[in-house]
């Protein structure tokens, strides 16, 4: 049973309130501003003080703002997995080329299919789980050490994301706009169709990522300590990265590769509860605060311009990457 530290559930419900503060702005800033009394009536089954109130609410923000949440906790939770399973706290889903897998399919499928949005979301997913199954193959020889897994991760990476700028160069204007966009990463125009199939994926997959976190514990003694232990270290492992992949593939197919997430969310949770347990609800309970915040941010800090998300987190992500190196390098540790 995962013993629950006092530190880890006060750190957890405090980013679950930044993160429902962050809601809450996000349903009452816009360009069409709303009183938060017209917010609580709308959620409370009313129609606010007008119509247009109950559709600007129901329909096009709290979507937008359930879908930050759960993306953000479903990458934290992903990062956390995949940086306990390959001991490296450098590895995150989008490193190791679960977003590039994601994004080349979407590409193809805007630059060479003209597919529609369900088309795009749907062949990201597939394209995420594909290169998940390749990265894992691929990195397996009697057993999967996670230092390979990184460096495959990292040459599939590249791989796929010369296949994605080919594609970019040769499609016309418009249709590489419409693929850039995707790129870019954004929760602009979410609608409830994109954001429930993440809801139920965080909530169906955080109890099972708890269940396997045992395994996980005996998988950071190594192999060989596991198996005193009586944990099989393969298929933990293989399970709990099928865990990690299809949290990131979800979250990616709704709203695009949001870089750096996966990689900040467990690095500050494990600073804030000061290394105590695996931190996997911290970790994803950062994740939807950090995503929710920069959400918000990105809708209004250069209103009534708007900003993409991803953007937004991959200025503020890549010191943060630039930081871990440096400090992986100072103490030693490659992985």
């Amino acid at each position: 049973m995962t013993r629950v530290h006092p530190r880890a559930a006060v750190v957890s419900l405090s980013a679950l309130l930044v993160a429902l503060a962050a809601t809450i702005a996000s349903l009452t800033m816009g360009d069409y501003p709303m009183p938060l009394t017209d917010v609580v009536t709308v959620l409370a089954g009313g129609d606010g003080s007008t119509r247009r109130s109950a559709y600007v609410i129901l329909e096009l923000r709290l979507p937008r703002a359930l879908g930050a949440l759960a993306v953000g906790a479903a990458f934290g939770l992903s990062g956390a997995i995949v940086q306990r399973v390959v001991r490296n706290p450098l590895a995150s889903p989008d490193i190791i080329g679960i977003n590039a897998g994601a994004g080349a399919a979407a590409v193809f499928l805007v630059v060479v299919v003209a597919a529609g949005p369900v088309a795009v979301a749907s062949g990201a997913l597939t394209g995420a789980l594909a290169t998940a199954v390749a990265i894992y193959l691929l990195s397996r020889r009697r057993g999967v050490t996670g230092y390979r897994l990184v460096l495959v991760g990292i040459g599939i990476t590249a791989m796929l994301t010369s296949v994605t700028a080919y594609l970019l160069n040769t499609a016309d204007v418009y249709t590489a706009e419409q693929a850039a966009i995707w790129l870019s990463g954004s929760l602009a125009g979410r609608s409830w169709g994109h954001v429930l199939p993440v809801l139920l994926a965080v909530a169906a997959l955080l109890p099972v990522a708890l269940r396997l976190a045992a395994s996980l514990r005996a998988l950071e003694l190594g192999d060989d300590l596991a198996l005193a232990l009586g944990t099989r270290a393969e298929p933990a492992r293989v399970g709990l990265l099928a865990t990690a992949v299809a949290l990131a593939a979800v979250a990616t197919a709704a709203a695009g590769p949001i870089a750096f997430v996966a990689l900040a969310a467990p690095q500050l949770a494990r600073r804030l509860v000061r290394e105590r347990g695996l931190a996997l609800v911290t970790s994803a309970a950062v994740g939807a605060a950090l995503l929710a915040c920069a959400d918000l941010a990105a809708r209004r800090v250069l209103a009534p311009a708007e900003l993409p998300v991803g953007v937004l987190t991959t200025v503020l992500g890549a010191p943060l990457l630039i930081w871990l190196l440096a400090r992986a390098n100072r103490i030693g540790r490659t992985g």
